[in-house]
This record gives C-alpha cells, sequence and structure tokens, in this order.
C-alpha cells in the first residue's frame, strides 16, 4: 500500500490547505492497520479529499495528492475508472510515478498486459524523470522473463504488448508466492479476522519460549489470553498449540504461529467461506482469524481433540491389524466427498494426506438413515481437512493453467511430479490414493507400470486381498492413477464415490457394522 508521508515540524505546510488532510489519512491508516477501524472510513475519507482538491490546480502535480488517489484506487474495485479520472484531470501526468505506480498495481492484480501499456503510454509521453521510468520497465521485463514458466513478451505488428504463451506455474515457487501475496493483499486485508500489525509481537511471554512440552502459559494476542495446553503439531516454520481462550477448557482452539508470517494459509481459508456453504463446508477446517506481526503469525482455528485418520492407521499398526474394510469404505467416501467439492470450486489442498485428515465423530449417535447423503448425525461425522498452507487457488490463475514442482512430501508426489509432467488435481488425487492405500495395507503406496490395451497404466504394487470387494479398489486405484489430459476431474470423483455408496446402501448390514467400529474406534483414540 502507498504511504503517505508526513513532517509534524514542516513549518511550511502551517497553510496548506491539504496538509490536515493528510494528517487525517494518516491517523486513519495507523487505526486500521492495528484493526480499530473498518477500510471504508478510510475511503470514504479519501473520496472525500479527492473531491475537494481535484480540480485545483495548485495539487495538479503535488506527488502527495497522486499517494491519496492510489491509496483510493488500492482499494476499489473500480481501479480502472479512478485511473481514467486521474488522467482526465491531469494528476502527475508527466510524472513517472504516475505509471510507475499504477503498472505495478496492475502487475500484482497478475493483469500483465495492461501494465506493460502503462509503461509504454508513460515512455510515449516522456514522463518524468524518464531514465528512472525505462528502468522501471526494465525491471517489469526482467521479471516477466522470470516468468518464462508463465508468460512471455512479444511484439505484435511493431508495437509492444504482453503476448500469451502458457507454460507451467510451480504455485509452490517462493517467487510466485510473492506475486500471488501482492495479487490478494487488497482483498486479505479487508476480511472478516485480519489483523495487521507493523511491529514485532512484544507479548509478555515470548512466542520462542514455546516448546512441545510448554503447558499452561498464557499469552496475549489482540486483547485476549490464551493458555498453552500442548503442542499439536510441529514443522520447519511453523508450531500449531492447543490452548484454551481466558483458561475456558470449553473454548479449545488450536494456534498456528508460523515465521516469518504467512498470510496465505488464512486467504484460503476464506475463499473456503465465500465458496463452499451449508453443510459442505463443515467438512473444512475454519479460521477465526489471523494476527500478523513484523516477525511472525498466529493463525487462530477450530481444535478437534479426535486426532487424524494417521492416528486411526497407527492403532492398527501397532497392533499387527488392518483397517477394517468397511472402515476404509467410509473414509474414502469422505476424502472423495471432499475433493470433489473443493475440484468444483477452484481449489486444491495440494498436501492431502492423513496428517491433515482430522476425525470428527457426531454428538448424536449414528442411525441407518442419512449415511448415503450424509445428513441427520452423519453431517457432523467423518473427516475434516486442515492446514491449507499449500492450497492452490486456480481464479488466481489464467484459465486451464497447468502446473510443475515437486510437493516435497516424500511418499505423496504424484505420477506427474515424479515424471516431471504437468499436474492439476492430481497432486490432491494422488494424496487420496496414498491414504486408502495406507488404510488397506498400513503402508505407502508404491505404484508400478503395467501394460494395457498396448499402452500402459499405473498400479499400486501390492495386490488386493480375495476377500476385499476388489472390483471398487481396483476401479478407484487404476482410474486416479491414470488421469488424462481433459477427463472430467469431478465427475470422475463423484462416480467413483457413488460406487462406494451404492454398494454400502445395497448392503444395509454394512452400515451397521460400520456404526459399531465408529464407537470403538471413538473410545480407542479419545483415550489414547
Amino acid at each position: 500500500m502507498v504511504m503517505i508521508p508526513t513532517d509534524l515540524n514542516n513549518s511550511s505546510y502551517a497553510k496548506d490547505p491539504l496538509y490536515p488532510w493528510l494528517l487525517s489519512i494518516e491517523k486513519e491508516l495507523d487505526d486500521w492497520y492495528s484493526g480499530n477501524r473498518s477500510g471504508g472510513d478510510l475511503d470514504n475519507l479519501l473520496s472525500d479529499c479527492i473531491s475537494t482538491f481535484k480540480n485545483n490546480a495548485q495539487y495538479r502535480n503535488d506527488l502527495r495528492f497522486l499517494k491519496i488517489w492510489f491509496l483510493y484506487l488500492e482499494g476499489s474495485k473500480d481501479y480502472e475508472n479512478i485511473f481514467r479520472e486521474m488522467e482526465e484531470n491531469e494528476i502527475c501526468i508527466e510524472h513517472s510515478l504516475l505509471y510507475e505506480w499504477y503498472a505495478y498495481f496492475l502487475e500484482a492484480k497478475g493483469k500483465w498486459k495492461e501494465a506493460h501499456i502503462i509503461y509504454h503510454i508513460g515512455i510515449s509521453r516522456k514522463a518524468e524523470p524518464i531514465e528512472k521510468l525505462k528502468w522501471a520497465q526494465s525491471l517489469f521485463v526482467k521479471r516477466m522473463s522470470e516468468r518464462l514458466n508463465t508468460f512471455s513478451l512479444g511484439k505484435v505488428d511493431g508495437g509492444e504488448q504482453v503476448e500469451v504463451g502458457m507454460k507451467l506455474i510451480n504455485p509452490w515457487s517462493a517467487f510466485i508466492l510473492e506475486e500471488l501475496l501482492k495479487k490478494i493483499h487488497p482483498r486479505i486485508t479487508k476480511y472478516d479476522g485480519y489483523h495487521l500489525s507493523k511491529k514485532a509481537y512484544s507479548g509478555k511471554v515470548a512466542l520462542s519460549s514455546l516448546k512441545k512440552s510448554s503447558r499452561n502459559k498464557i499469552i496475549e494476542i489482540g486483547g485476549k489470553k490464551y493458555q498453552i495446553k500442548g503442542c499439536a503439531g510441529q514443522g520447519a516454520f511453523a508450531q500449531v498449540f492447543k490452548a484454551y481462550v481466558d483458561s475456558n477448557p470449553d473454548d479449545a482452539v488450536a494456534l498456528k504461529i508460523q515465521r516469518p508470517a504467512f498470510p496465505w494459509e488464512f486467504y484460503m481459508y476464506r475463499q473456503l467461506d465465500e465458496r463452499i456453504s451449508g453443510k459442505q463446508r463443515s467438512s473444512f477446517g475454519f479460521a477465526h482469524k489471523i494476527h500478523i506481526y513484523s516477525d511472525c503469525s498466529i493463525l487462530i482455528c477450530d481444535y478437534l481433540a479426535h486426532g487424524t485418520l494417521q492416528d486411526a492407521i497407527n492403532s492398527y499398526v501397532v497392533t499387527g491389524k488392518f483397517m477394517e474394510e468397511v472402515l476404509c469404505i467410509y473414509y474414502t467416501t469422505e476424502m472423495l466427498y471432499m475433493l470433489e467439492t473443493l475440484h468444483s470450486v477452484g481449489i486444491i489442498h495440494g498436501d492431502f494426506k492423513p496428517d491433515n485428515l482430522l476425525i470428527r465423530y457426531s454428538k448424536d449417535d449414528l442411525s441407518e438413515e442419512g449415511f448415503k447423503d450424509r445428513t441427520d448425525s452423519w453431517l457432523d461425522q467423518g473427516l475434516y481437512l486442515v492446514d491449507w498452507g499449500r492450497g492452490i487457488d486456480l481464479q488466481l490463475f489464467p484459465k486451464n493453467t497447468e502446473f510443475t514442482g515437486d510437493c516435497r512430501t516424500s511418499g505423496f508426489c504424484c505420477i506427474e511430479m515424479q515424471e516431471k509432467k504437468p499436474w492439476t488435481f492430481q497432486t490432491d488425487t494422488y494424496g487420496l490414493c496414498v491414504a486408502v492405500h495406507m488404510m488397506l495395507h498400513n503402508t505407502y503406496m508404491e505404484v508400478e507400470r503395467k501394460t494395457s490395451d498396448g499402452g500402459y497404466i499405473y498400479l499400486p504394487k501390492s495386490s488386493f486381498k480375495r476377500y476385499w470387494n476388489v472390483e471398487l479398489w481396483r476401479a478407484l486405484f487404476t482410474k486416479l492413477l491414470n488421469v488424462k489430459p481433459g477427463n472430467n476431474d469431478i465427475e470422475l470423483l463423484r462416480s467413483l464415490r457413488k460406487s462406494f455408496l451404492d454398494y454400502m446402501h445395497d448392503n444395509p448390514l454394512l452400515i451397521k457394522k460400520l456404526k459399531g467400529l465408529l464407537v470403538k474406534q471413538r473410545g480407542t483414540l479419545c483415550s489414547a
């Protein structure tokens, strides 16, 4: 965001009509950053300031006034008309900053062709300093060349323009993530629960003092106190703690502390809120808020106490037993339902594995009714997908974009990643196959290539036990491990889910058996 510089000790501003507005805008910005005001208050102030001075020739070439325009433009969906109005009012049209800032704004929004045109317009108008503008354009071209996996620059009919040439994008590269965060910044700052501070976290208890063994330490976040009850997970850049809000055991949350600050996961949670509604939303994690500091971020989410699908699998591994097939079928239908829902709204989870699938149990006793359509007591029963740090929002990319790059999670790299081929939804569906294989065999999945109809297909090396419903499992692995370009991923997931549900529905005794196994599992996992 463009910042408004002010110098309170500069007496030359005393008789400047714009100066009191600058002070008010700076105060409003400080309040907005601290979460004390809404974005609407700032927008109204900026709009009033622009209306007051836009016809005043004194401020036509004033860079302070230009910054006010850009603050207003950045927060508006109608930014194209605002820029057009700036040109009509000749706001700094001879200054290179007008074109540099607007081009950078467009670039951050992914409108690279439009950004390239703006540089061209500024240079054609000989905006000063012209060398600075040309340097900014050269850096833009350099960034475009670094996006060889995305777009390329070219010339058509003697005029410069951005020629779209789709290649492959690594959605997890630092460069792409940085670009995406710039692109979503105006939106994410307006989401409910987003709190930004320009300062480092300064609570009485240092976050660095929190360890796996930490118990009962109290940390303060945004005016609330959280009593740490233990570490629920730890990675290279983040720790997840179970905590009680104001020491209330009935109000447990998960605190994800990450260094450096990482607002992307919060953005993905808000996309789930916007795109998935009703009973479907309960299958995915929920974020209450995020606090962004200069040195870290703290994401506050729902906490589920019943363990993960990985815990359920491990409970069989340690006893040398295997999960019953009917339980495997149930969790398979849950995972198919999740991916069908996600992919239909343009979201890829990107880290789909048993560790990220929490287990939910219904508050009410399960009945045979409602199983097939996930209603009644079955609505709150099943799996709950969390950890969205590697989530991919397809709406931020051009249509039909394909991806490259390795998920770097051992055992979960899809076949396309292993063979350096483009992928999209396969990263999720392969993760589902690995999870199913772990439930059935207690081991990670290894695949092999087998000849089939003059070509070849991929299948798990492990064989199916003859007393399983082999037809169902073979269809699942064959279809999900051999997705061809252009295949309808959503329809495939839906048809597979239907085949498993039909099998269960046609055998009512299986649903009765499933109910008993879930009750037994709940007792085992909750007492562990």
